[in-house]
């Protein structure tokens, strides 16, 4: 059985859920979505901030924090953000680290939009 979990986003125009409970994990995609529903138009090291401030937010909503995060996938339009992504995903995480892929992609959904991460936590 699977429950929605919202972080307190608004729900979103296309058919997805920004994070989904299911069997002692919790499925999360988040960008840099303002509490509107809005893109952060920013800098990299903002909207990344803003993305995992809406993991924390995620994460509190099911009595979780980031410390359960055992996956993630960073998506960025610029392999030139990845340093600077970095430097904010290391204040928000500690060793041992979940475990990462980075990729560089032609576009995201958005206009502005310049990362979206998508991470697994374990609940249990």
């Amino acid at each position: 059985m699977k429950e929605l979990i919202t972080g307190g986003l608004p729900t979103p125009p296309q058919p997805f859920s920004w994070a989904i409970r299911s069997s002692g994990l919790l499925f999360v995609t988040h960008g840099p979505v303002q509490a509107d529903g809005t893109i952060l138009q920013a800098s990299i090291e903002e909207q990344t901030e803003l993305t995992l401030n809406n993991f924390i937010a995620t994460l509190d909503d099911v009595g979780a924090d980031l410390s359960a995060m055992v996956q993630m996938t960073v998506f960025l339009i610029d392999g030139a953000h990845m340093s600077r992504v970095d430097t904010v995903y290391g204040r928000y995480f500690t060793a041992p680290y979940p475990n990462r892929a980075s990729l560089i992609v032609a576009g995201l959904v958005a206009p502005g939009m310049m990362i979206e991460i998508q991470g697994i936590a374990d609940l249990s």
